[in-house]
């Protein structure tokens, strides 16, 4: 107690707390695809108790939580929104490193994991709280006839080729019109549509894209701040790839609409020639590729030319795509600012014009963050929906593999190619049929109500909340659709229990390889977050699963009364990017939280969600807005989708980097 008491009259007790305090915001950063923790609470008269043993190892009361069927989801509900609403600094350079001696040394580093989880309100909400609900460890959605309009029905069993072909059925015919930047006023990019029509008139070759897409990369890699689009391009196969596409174009003998058309693969995905190096210095190693990933072997049989691995954020552990060992991927719109994380190099190379598409995995918004920054689609189907075979498995019931395009139609396209039945190890219970949306029907969909929760909704910038409240309300007076307000209750603990999931899922998934690693080859920020996936135990795992339960409950109800929940896709536009970051990585809480903050369910209940760019904030920088689904219900979501980005495209800006590989100079 002596040792206490003059600790707690010490200078150094000060320097101590400060850290203390510095390291809760390490929770709400590191989410192995993007995170997502809550308010944080430290104090200095709290940490000096838990310092003195008068409180802090003993049992935190948890939350008990009511019956779902007695939960108000109406506007009027009396549930509570809780905020993340905390003043934390910024870390980068050596204050990284200090965090991480701090939390990887044996007894203090026990210590500050024990005050991070129960500061940040984990004991509370998760671990030491009482639910009724059994634990439901996959999000998998038994099929229900959703009875959507205007869709076409394919065979399961149809080849990605053949899937395609009916994909490109369903596109209106306007997307035939050449693009001329020339002789239009407004931007758009180059799309699927386009260059299969330029390959089957003879404009220019898969093989002459392919040599302007390894000059543009190579340029971009040189300029004045590289933009670090990929971790691995290999010219040679790109080439050999391109060549053959080329020569089957001169035989009349295309494969699909998708021969010859350029497609980026997120470095967390097999596909060959390439090592998966999930974003690190060392995984590659101790888990070779051997092979495509089935999702990656869809396209190539389509005569996709797979143009390489993308950058990301290391391991996934974070969502702002700064990569200590490959560079920091930048914004097409601004390079000084960041493009998103954790499928960052996708993101960007997408807004960018090198590919009209490209392959993320989604576990906590992946593919919708970065998307939403850079100006993109970002779509994420069902859990279940696409073969997972060959995707690093990080984190096996939140991850999903998603789809970044420059439009709506390109993402069907892709969806098309990559979805249908899937290997019989992957657990699932796909619909006996797939659905496409007919996008080129006279006869738009009808009656649509989307769920507003307006107190979740508003949680972000002003700009973001104007922009998205105007787009929504455009989108409903444009098509009589209506929205419905509601409360979605929980959130946070929602969000708690995602994050203790994937972090679990996560560490579990390398636990072999990192007992073996020198922690050396790990950046800084990574070797954070690993060290908190850590300190998640059994117990706590199984109360999160138990809290995926009670919020598919939960959400079925809300669906009940409406056929999607609307929200901004993030809660800030891209933020800058610092040079005391390149080498360490950064912990940004306030930046990092709002990025996460509409992301969860999505992942966490394995529902589909999908982002539209809906407009500009005043630097002129992205802003996107975000429809979640029921399960299963892709071909309405993308109806939507389509809905909105019809009513926004002719206001579409050219991002400051952008390259028409379609254009013969």
């Amino acid at each position: 107690m002596t040792v206490f008491i003059l600790y707690n009259q010490c200078y150094l007790h000060k320097l101590i707390i400060k850290y203390i305090y510095w390291l809760n915001t390490v929770v709400f950063l590191f989410n192995p695809l993007p995170c997502c923790i809550l308010a944080l609470t430290t104090t200095t008269h709290h940490s000096c108790k838990f310092f003195s043993g008068k409180m802090g190892l003993f049992k935190a009361a948890g939350v008990v939580y009511k019956p779902v069927e007695e939960i108000d989801l109406g506007p009027d509900s009396n549930e509570f929104y809780l905020k993340a609403n905390v003043k934390a600094p910024r870390m980068a350079g050596f204050l990284v490193k200090i965090f991480a001696w701090f939390l990887e040394s044996r007894i203090i580093g026990t210590l500050l994991l024990y005050i991070l989880k129960r500061n940040n309100l984990i004991h509370k909400l998760v671990s030491n709280a009482t639910l009724e609900e059994a634990p439901m460890f996959v999000p998998l959605h038994p099929f229900v006839d959703l009875n959507e309009q205007e869709v076409e029905q394919i065979d399961s069993d149809a080849s990605p080729a053949e899937r395609v072909q009916r994909a490109m059925n369903c596109l209106p015919l306007t997307l035939e019109k050449s693009v001329d930047d020339s002789n239009s006023s407004s931007f758009r990019r180059c799309t699927i549509a386009d260059y299969s029509r330029a390959y089957s008139s003879g404009e220019i070759t898969p093989r002459k894209v392919a040599e302007q897409f390894i000059n543009a990369v190579h340029e971009s890699s040189r300029a004045a701040l590289p933009m670090s689009f990929f971790i691995n391009y290999d010219a040679e196969d790109i080439l050999k790839q391109a060549t053959e596409s080329t020569l089957r174009y001169e035989r009349g003998d295309p494969i699909s609409a998708l021969d010859g058309v350029p497609i980026a693969i997120k470095d967390e995905i097999d596909c060959s020639p390439y090592p998966t190096t999930g974003g690190t210095k060392w995984l590659h190693k101790v888990r070779p590729c051997t092979g495509d990933a089935c999702c990656v072997m869809r396209l190539r049989s389509c005569g996709a030319i797979i143009v390489g691995k993308t950058n990301m954020h290391e391991l996934g552990a974070g969502t702002s795509g700064i990569n200590p060992h490959y560079g920091t991927t930048r914004n097409p719109y601004h390079p000084n600012k960041i493009a998103g994380g954790s499928s960052s190099g996708s993101a960007a190379v997408v807004s960018a014009g090198l590919c009209p598409a490209a392959l993320g995995v989604d576990g906590g918004g992946s593919v919708r963050m970065p998307a939403s920054l850079c100006g993109v689609i970002g779509f994420k189907p069902t859990f279940g929906r696409i073969p997972h075979t060959g995707v690093l498995p990080l984190n096996w019931t939140v991850g999903m593999v998603g789809i970044l395009a420059g439009t709506l139609e390109d993402a069907l396209i892709v969806y098309a190619a990559i979805s249908g039945q899937l290997p019989s190890h992957e657990p699932t219970i796909l619909p006996p049929k797939l659905l496409f949306p007919l996008l080129n029907s006279t006869n738009p969909i009808s009656e649509i109500k989307f769920a507003r929760y307006g107190e979740w909704f508003n949680d972000c910038s002003d700009e973001i909340r104007i922009c998205c409240s105007n787009a929504l309300h455009l989108l409903c007076e444009h098509y009589k659709w209506k929205t419905v307000e509601v409360t979605i209750p929980e959130i946070e603990s929602m969000r708690l229990a995602h994050y203790l999931t994937i972090g679990s899922e996560c560490t579990t998934s390398l636990s072999s390889a990192l007992e073996k690693l020198d922690f050396a080859e790990l950046g800084w920020d990574a070797r954070v977050a690993l060290r908190v996936y850590g300190a998640f135990n059994s117990k706590e795992y199984i109360k999160a699963q138990k809290m995926r339960n009670r919020q598919m409950q939960i959400h079925k109800n809300i669906f009940a009364k409406a056929d999607v929940i609307v929200a901004p896709t993030t809660g800030v536009t891209a933020y800058s990017i610092f040079d005391d970051a390149l080498k360490t990585g950064e912990l940004d809480y306030i930046n990092g939280a709002a990025l996460v903050r509409y992301q969860i369910a999505g992942n966490f209940l394995g529902l589909p969600a999908v982002t539209v760019p809906v407009g500009y904030d005043k630097e002129g920088l992205p802003i996107g807005l975000q429809f979640i689904g029921k399960p299963w219900s892709e071909p309405t979501l993308m109806h939507i989708a389509f809905a909105m980005q019809a009513l926004c495209i002719s206001h579409h800006r050219k991002p400051k980097v952008f390259y028409n590989l379609l254009h013969k100079n």
